[in-house]
């Protein structure tokens, strides 16, 4: 297999309130990324529309994860900040990816029965199909590293498995072009870190989740100080004390939660949390996790605001984005056209 250059790549829906589950399960790590990696973020436009958006809200939401990463701290001079659909080459990518992926792959993908539900038959082709697309994201920059939550793992592996299916299926054309053993990267998933998995506020055995009817379940990254705190004192919790040891949170899903945004928040561990508030009465703690959250994300929000108000600026950045994406995207999809044996205008033979 050859050797590929280091390149993180990873996107976020523009689907209703972003919360502080996208906030440290993602777009934190993705602040912390740009300063050791060449990174591209991604507002996922095209796999919003795998169920119907209103169009003007759609559009404001584009600009409103884009503000979201502006604010969280992502450099769009040193990583690259864009929405898919200004760049063509994800979906002529995701084309040609469709005729190496097989139909059981994608039967086996779990998100789509729960998204579909039991009406499947009245589900999109493009909802089934996400997980094709999403491979045509990542390969289309040929990036060795995506962070991912759990619930996009199984996508992960299905990358996996069709970019080592076209390398597999193409490697004579690969070699003759010049690519070496293997032209597609197999992209390595970064899974974890101290807030993968923020559960909802009101149940903490669900995910916190955009699509709760419960505005309560979850922080919004909109929120003012004064709704943060609100919803953190009116977060569900147990009767008991807090533990001085991980162990003790066992079987306690809502105070797993609290400890983990609390660590999350702070930028350390759930033992030095409990090392701190073990024995500690949930109002207590409750005060001191309304404070931290508030101190940080409280300035995020106000500069979301900020920059959502200026939408020229933001559309600017993407547009910036989107063309050096595009200057990266380009020349892969002419050499995928060039293996798979398209006749295509200024054809080169010169290897990516």
């Amino acid at each position: 297999m050859a050797a590929f250059k280091e390149l993180v790549f990873s996107g976020v829906q523009p689907t209703g309130n972003l919360h502080l589950g996208n906030y440290l399960g993602a777009i934190k790590r993705f602040v912390e990324m740009q300063a050791r990696s060449e990174c591209l973020y991604c507002v996922v436009d095209l796999h919003a529309i795998t169920l119907w958006q209103n169009p003007a809200e759609l559009r404001s939401q584009i600009r409103e994860v884009t503000a979201a990463f502006l604010a969280a701290g992502i450099d769009p001079k040193r990583s690259i900040v864009f929405n898919q659909s200004q760049v063509h080459e994800h979906a002529e990518l995701a084309w040609v990816l469709n005729c190496v992926a097989r139909l059981g792959w994608l039967n086996r993908m779990t998100q789509f029965k729960d998204k579909a539900g039991k009406d499947r038959e009245n589900a999109s082709v493009g909802l089934y199909d996400y997980p094709v697309l999403m491979a045509a994201d990542i390969l289309a920059y040929r990036a060795t590293h995506v962070p991912v939550g759990e619930d996009q793992k199984q996508h992960l592996e299905l990358t996996r498995d069709i970019a080592q299916k076209f390398n597999n299926d193409f490697a004579e054309s690969i070699t003759a072009q010049g690519h070496g053993e293997g032209f597609f990267p197999i992209t390595e998933p970064l899974i974890g870190g101290p807030a993968a998995r923020v559960m909802s506020l009101r149940d903490g055995t669900k995910k916190m989740s955009k699509s709760d009817p419960s505005d309560n379940s979850r922080i919004n990254l909109t929120d003012d100080a004064d709704a943060i705190a609100q919803k953190v004192r009116k977060a569900k919790t147990d009767p008991d004390a807090l533990p001085s040891e991980v162990a003790g949170l066992g079987g306690r899903p809502e105070a797993d939660n609290l400890v983990g945004i609390f660590a999350a928040l702070r930028g350390s561990t759930r033992e030095a949390v409990l090392a701190e508030f073990g024995g500690a009465q949930f109002s207590a703690f409750k005060g001191a996790l309304v404070e931290l959250a508030v101190e940080s994300l409280a300035p995020l929000s106000a500069e979301m605001k900020r920059l959502v108000a200026d939408p020229a600026h933001i559309d600017a950045v993407l547009a910036d984005g989107a063309e050096r994406a595009s200057a990266i995207a380009a020349p892969t999809l002419d050499a995928v056209k060039d293996i798979v044996g398209f006749v295509r205008r200024g054809r080169t033979s010169r290897p990516v």
